[in-house]
């Protein structure tokens, strides 16, 4: 077996059969509260212990698999159930297909209540010849300690069988078993010629290599009777058991850790430590350094890089999906601040029930301002705020941040909303409709009455225009055209740029005349109004910041224009996105240097 194929069989009971399981849920917590399936919120996993606290990512679940397998039969129809067990029975064994392993006969009768995956370092060797090598752990909890040595006795008898080359090591009392890669295997030459033909356990004389030695493929580790470890080699096996004999080196007694934990106040199923700089880095896309310590300083490396580049998300489930707590540690001068919507905004009243995507706060000034600053070192997260606010700039012929975004000081909702038919180019092009409340700033008055100037600098006609009852301002550009018939005369067509209206305390902004016609009459059937929306706003924390709100059946189409890289996503989380209703963000504020926030990611199954 490949060591993907392991670490892909745990990445899979991780988070793929957690998102699987997650639209069966309301029918169980609805009879069985949350203390069936969360402990305490302040849980911390206990491989932390063997991570580094330099490690990029680490995810965890808190639940034996089991659990959530059976969670998720008991809310099937009983009619549905043979088909479920099958599919999930299927799952696992295609993943096992190649060791000749069976999960309920090897792996289910002793495994335990945690599951942790790490991704410990970006370069665990340090040698620039076999380029950047990173070093990945799973930790595995027994319930059985006998029976999961008896299980890596059975597994790496299979490699052996395999033609596998294996070696032995006790490091500090630990029993570090590896294998390099067969000589059979292109993509990794072996420096060793002979191959055991039977399962050896004793340690063999080392050989003089004929070419650089290969990275192993894979090693395990028996630690005590609690955990079983796999990595990508020995060395990070050895890390692994240094971290646990010195305290200090290990994620769970990292400042970060610690302040990221105490920041999460919901239970939670499972846990995910990101530190942003390093992920970024892993993917191949640098950022900013971390500052050079002096060479006595008691300070890590990773203490001294900003703390708003660590991201911990708790997970739980609820009737709707899988609910995210996050918290995002910043630096300690960053100023506290107080959420204070206890209830969507009004402006929500303008946007029309459908809306692909809808944000909705207040102070969009000072959010445009954190955003700009906050996501600048972040290529991938600036081009996801920027892309479609470009769109809108190039239709309108403004500086949003400057025209717009600097006079929107109360609340605000911006919506985008589908396109009912493909345009002649055959691109997708969606409506967008803005309101926000009316300042009470002389200056900022002015603000909004220049927008009908800046309308004319672009050549653009601003007059009335009659919806309904409702006369509005329309920025439009005039255009003839030819006759079909050259007695016939010219004719004058209007292309709608923009609609602009007052109403009430509120100014809506529309990118045609049909979007404002709906933000108009949104009244009888509104954003907030919408189901899945309310379940949104119902299970997020309040008070909040406001609502990112994302209908992923009605933006898809567009995002994947936009963005074609999302299609290679969806065809790799076939199995999450197939079922994706809609992802819904909120800030919940900050407070002693920590950003915290919550998500909801809404299921199809669910109620």
């Amino acid at each position: 077996m490949k060591l993907r194929s392991f670490f892909s069989f745990l990445s899979v009971v991780v988070l793929v059969l957690l998102l699987l399981s997650a639209g069966g849920f309301y029918w169980l917590i609805a009879r069985h509260p949350m203390r069936v399936l969360s402990g305490d919120p302040k849980t911390i996993p206990g491989a932390a212990l063997f991570v580094s606290r330099q490690a990029p990512v680490m995810a965890s679940l808190l639940l034996n698999p089991a659990q959530l397998e059976t969670f998720q039969l008991a809310a099937t129809p009983p009619a549905a159930r043979r088909k479920v067990r099958e599919e999930l029975d299927q799952l696992k064994q295609s993943l096992l297909a190649s060791t000749g392993l069976d999960y309920k006969r090897d792996i289910q009768p002793w495994l335990g209540d945690e599951m942790t995956l790490a991704v410990t370092a970006l370069d665990f060797d340090h040698d620039a010849a076999n380029g950047q090598q990173p070093g990945y752990l799973a930790a595995i909890a027994t319930h059985d300690p006998e029976r999961s040595r008896e299980f890596l006795e059975l597994f790496w008898q299979k490699r052996a069988i395999a033609g596998s080359d294996l070696v032995f090591e006790q490091y500090k009392g630990v029993r570090i078993i590896a294998a390099n890669p067969p000589a059979s295997e292109p993509d990794r030459p072996t420096a060793r010629k002979s191959k055991p033909d039977k399962y050896r356990l004793q340690l063999e004389a080392p050989k003089v290599p004929i070419a650089p030695a290969p990275i192993a493929s894979l090693a395990s580790a028996a630690v005590g009777d609690r955990f079983i470890l796999f990595a990508n080699h020995p060395k990070v096996l050895r890390e692994a058991i240094n971290n646990v004999q010195a305290p200090d080196l290990s994620l769970d007694r990292s400042k970060r850790f610690t302040q990221a934990i105490d920041a999460l106040t919901q239970p939670h199923v499972g846990l995910t430590l990101i530190d942003l700089p390093k992920l970024a880095k892993l993917l191949g896309r640098e950022l900013p350094i971390a500052p050079q310590l002096p060479v006595d300083s008691s300070v890590t490396v990773i203490d001294a890089l900003p703390l708003s580049q660590t991201l911990m998300v708790g997970l739980a489930l609820n009737q709707y999906g899988l609910l995210a707590e996050t918290a995002l540690l910043s630096p300690d001068e960053t100023p506290s601040s107080s959420p204070s919507l206890s209830q969507p905004v009004g402006a929500l009243q303008y946007l029309p029930s459908g809306s692909s995507l809808s944000a909705s706060g207040t102070h969009l000034d000072r959010l445009w301002e954190r955003l700009a600053n906050g996501l600048a070192p972040y290529e991938t997260a600036s081009q996801l705020i920027n892309q479609p606010l470009q769109v809108l700039q190039d239709r309108w012929q403004l500086d949003l941040p400057n025209d717009v975004f600097r006079w929107a000081t109360g609340e605000y909702a911006l919506a985008m909303v589908p396109p009912e038919t493909v345009s002649a180019d055959g691109m997708l092009r969606p409506d967008w409709i803005f309101a926000a409340q009316r300042p009470q700033a002389v200056a900022d008055q002015q603000a909004i009455a220049h927008l009908d100037d800046i309308a004319k600098q672009q050549g653009l006609n601003v007059g009335p225009l009659t919806i309904g009852d409702r006369t509005v301002s329309a920025w439009t550009r005039l255009t003839t055209t030819a006759p079909k018939v050259s007695s016939q005369p010219l004719s004058l067509q209007a292309d709608v740029q923009g609609v602009h209206a007052s109403v009430g305390d509120y100014e809506l902004f529309a990118t045609s005349v049909a979007a404002m016609d709906k933000a108009l009459h949104a009244a009888d059937r509104s954003l907030p109004a919408d189901e899945s929306f309310k379940r949104a706003t119902t299970s997020l924390l309040k008070p909040n910041n406001g609502y990112l709100y994302l209908d992923w059946d009605t933006s898809r189409p567009v995002l994947e224009q936009q963005f074609p890289v999302l299609k290679v996503l969806e065809l790799a989380g076939k199995p999450f996105f197939s079922r994706l209703r809609s992802l819904t963000l909120s800030s919940y504020g900050s407070r002693a240097g920590v950003q915290r926030g919550g998500a909801l990611i809404q299921l199809r199954g669910t109620v």
